[in-house]
């Protein structure tokens, strides 16, 4: 179903508003409140109707880049027709998606140095007159290379935005780099030094070579750094200034297995039993079916001998780059198998992200003393009765089921009496499995075990 610029929300009006009107600016949203959507609404318009920005280059994390931009605009009417080219891959692809002819162009930042020194390379001043920084905070290190290239290339351009969630998860000395990007260090400064005797003195120092550890914020430091930027930033919390924002969130985020991953899903459900190197998978009706099939568009699934057999990663690869989006801000993971449990805390550890399970006394005290910034909860055992609200307002359903009241239930830890943000709920849900059919059933209020045997009927017809 296309969406209707009409369909924006009042809040997501303001801030399309506010990026028009201020050349510089930072949009500070929590995860969910449509960034990317404002983001391409005031594209078009600058573009389009005032044609004040010529050429657009959007800056995001890989799969960002490469998934949520075009789909996102894809979905709306308003937004579908602009033409937009995604810079990523190969040196050969990278450089056939530079030269395409296109309105705005989207680069990982991580290739943003590529782009800067190959447009040295061959002579071609800075063509984009409107940058979009996606995850602004990403930019903090003022010493790292897509800095430098960045700050390099920022007099040539003309308009420039970022957007964010946290603008200073690790503290305050973040917002310099970042800042300085959006305003050329108008506001704090344009060096880190100056920025730093202005509002902090060392907090830890070694006495023999008098190298400082960390600096503490000045007193009234805080109030008085976000009262500089305030005239470039939507809000540092949107609540405050956007009173029409609903109290819960609920986001979709869509994955895709590769054309041999649904081979092996679209042979099980067929046959109902599948051989994968010598291991066999089967399911004697359609309620182990669904299970199955749900383990499957998860990444892994038990064979006859409750072995765990992997398929791919690609809900674990969206949970991550969902953990990153959340820029310190603690985040609930919701898991229903235990290879899910399993594959999250291992694959999380190699990006060197800690897990911990929500399971006894302590650990619920130390999630809402804000002490565990990821968490396992399991809907099964832990999804009634937990007090959960103080300690984050960001759940993410890893894997779907089909029970309404675990469902309920468990969103309900954090959207209750006591929280005090706007409580964001991410569905990682794998196209074209039943992970949809799910979905639907709890969207409808009808997730019983007749729509389940249902649902796994109509997959099979």
């Amino acid at each position: 179903m296309e969406l209707k610029r009409s369909d924006l929300h009042d809040y997501q009006d303001y801030c399309v508003e506010f990026v028009e009107n201020h050349p510089e600016a930072m949009l500070i949203l929590q995860m969910g409140l449509g960034k990317t959507i404002i983001s391409l609404t005031a594209i078009w318009d600058l573009m389009f109707d005032s044609f004040d920005v010529h050429k657009t280059l959007v800056i995001a994390p890989l799969r960002v880049a490469r998934d949520v931009w075009p789909e996102e605009k894809d979905l709306w009417t308003h937004t579908k027709d602009i033409q937009m080219s995604v810079i990523i891959g190969s040196c050969k692809e990278r450089v056939r998606a530079l030269r395409a002819d296109a309105d705005v162009y989207v680069v990982n930042r991580e290739n943003v140095k590529w782009l800067s020194d190959w447009l040295e390379q061959h002579k071609i001043p800075w063509p984009f007159d409107c940058v979009v920084v996606d995850e602004l905070s990403s930019f903090k290190n003022y010493k790292s290379q897509r800095y430098k290239a960045l700050r390099k290339a920022r007099p040539h351009i003309k308009r420039i935005w970022g957007l964010t969630g946290t603008p200073a998860s690790n503290g305050l000395l973040d917002l310099w780099g970042e800042v300085a990007i959006i305003d050329q260090g108008k506001r704090l400064g344009r060096f880190i030094g100056r920025y730093r005797e202005s509002f902090f003195r060392p907090g830890g120092m070694n006495p023999y070579t008098g190298v400082v550890y960390n600096y503490v914020p000045l007193p009234g430091a805080e109030e008085a750094i976000y009262k500089k930027i305030g005239d470039i930033s939507v809000s540092m919390k949107a609540k405050d200034f956007l009173p029409d924002l609903p109290k819960c969130l609920t986001v979709n985020h869509t994955v895709e297995m590769s054309p041999e991953e649904k081979k092996l899903y679209d042979e099980l459900k067929k046959e109902l039993v599948l051989t994968i190197d010598g291991n066999e998978v089967d399911a004697a009706n359609a309620a182990v079916l669904s299970g199955r099939l749900l383990e499957m568009a998860n990444g892994a699934v038990y064979n006859e001998n409750h072995e765990v057999i992997r398929i791919h990663d690609r809900k674990l690869e969206m949970l991550s780059d969902l953990i990153e989006e959340a820029v310190g801000q603690n985040v609930l993971i919701a898991y229903w198998y235990q290879h899910d449990r399993s594959r999250i805390i291992e694959y999380l550890k190699e990006k060197e992200i800690t897990v911990r399970d929500l399971k006894t006394s302590e650990d619920v005290s130390d999630w809402n003393a804000g002490k565990i910034p990821v968490a396992l909860i399991s809907p099964a055992s832990a999804g009634h009765g937990l007090n959960l609200q103080h300690g984050g307002h960001i759940l993410i359903w890893f894997s779907l089921c089909w029970s309404l009241e675990m469902r309920q239930q468990t969103d309900a830890r954090l959207n209750r009496q006591g929280q005090t943000e706007v409580v964001t709920i991410h569905n990682i849900v794998t196209k074209d499995t039943i992970d949809e059919d799910v979905l639907k059933a709890l969207e409808d209020k009808n997730s019983t075990q007749e729509n389940l045997i249902r649902a796994v009927q109509a997959r099979l017809k």
